[in-house]
């Protein structure tokens, strides 16, 4: 389909970004990789009056360390992601999810910060960002403020982010010494993923002693396995692991459509946890 018209402009700087945003307020729509974008537009799901491009704003993409931070710049691609020595260091949950994100040629043009933006609870990262503890700064007209990711995902499609605010970082808490998998389940390949489950885990004389599960497409945002962590610690053989895995599903609302049932997400969310969890843990 043909997209509604619309009005494009391409900032040269975050100040004027953030300017045109707020003029515009509601009718405007930010353009980063356009991966996410581009084919609400083409599907007529969105009707912005104003298109502002912020692909070319400079000091907006890369990796650098910042104490016991990594901080990643918005525009960074997941290509960049999958392949940056510190992330894959530091946080290789990040990149192993990052890599099963579509095809190659999505990975290329698609955007850490649009994808977080964009806050599909369908979408493999923002379960990831929870379950790291990551923090997303967002740059607006009274200066830049840090959200933790377990405040960001509004609702579905929906973000803590103001009209007239970009997300310009994502800072992720380093952690080595720990376990990590991304699982997911979906029909066919480069298609969203039914159920995803990211999961770290560290180990503590043979046993888990702190697990962390972010839940992909389990509700309207993505969700944290609370109880699943809870059962998890002082877990120290696969049967373990596999009564706590049982509780993942507790507290979501997973939906119905045409690809799968609340219940069989359920069932997926479960069985997931339970593969992810053995794998973090080296139980596998």
């Amino acid at each position: 389909m043909i997209p509604p018209a619309f009005d494009y402009v391409r900032p040269a700087g975050l100040d004027e970004a953030v300017r045109l945003l707020a003029d515009a307020g509601e009718e405007a729509k930010v353009l980063a990789g356009g991966q996410s974008l581009l084919p609400l537009l083409r599907l007529r799901l969105a009707f912005p009056e104003l298109v502002v491009d912020i692909g070319r704003i400079p000091g907006l993409r890369g990796v650098r360390e910042d104490g016991g931070m990594l901080a990643i710049g918005a525009l960074t691609t997941h290509h960049e992601v999958v392949h940056d020595p510190l992330v894959r260091r530091y946080a290789g949950l990040l990149a192993q999810a990052t890599e099963t994100v579509a095809d190659p040629a999505v990975r290329h043009r698609g955007t850490l910060g649009g994808s977080l933006a964009h806050a599909d609870p369908a979408g493999d990262l923002p379960a990831v960002a929870l379950a790291l503890d990551a923090e997303l700064v967002a740059a607006g007209p009274g200066g830049r403020r840090t959200i933790p990711a377990r405040d960001f995902f509004a609702d579905y499609l929906q973000t803590a982010l103001a009209p007239d605010e970009l997300l310009v970082e994502v800072r992720v808490p380093k952690r080595e010494g720990w376990g990590y998998r991304y699982e997911k389940f979906h029909r066919v390949a480069q298609s969203w993923a039914m159920v995803g489950v990211a999961a770290l885990v560290r180990r503590d004389d043979g046993r888990i002693a702190e697990a962390r599960i972010g839940l992909t497409n389990m509700g309207a945002t993505p969700l944290r396995a609370t109880a699943a962590e809870e059962a998890l610690a002082g877990a120290g053989d696969p049967d373990a692991v596999a009564r706590a895995a049982q509780s993942a599903a507790e507290g979501t609302r997973p939906s119905r459509d045409a690809s799968a049932s609340p219940e069989y997400r359920a069932h997926l969310a479960r069985v997931l946890t339970k593969r992810a969890v053995l794998a973090a843990a080296g139980m596998g």
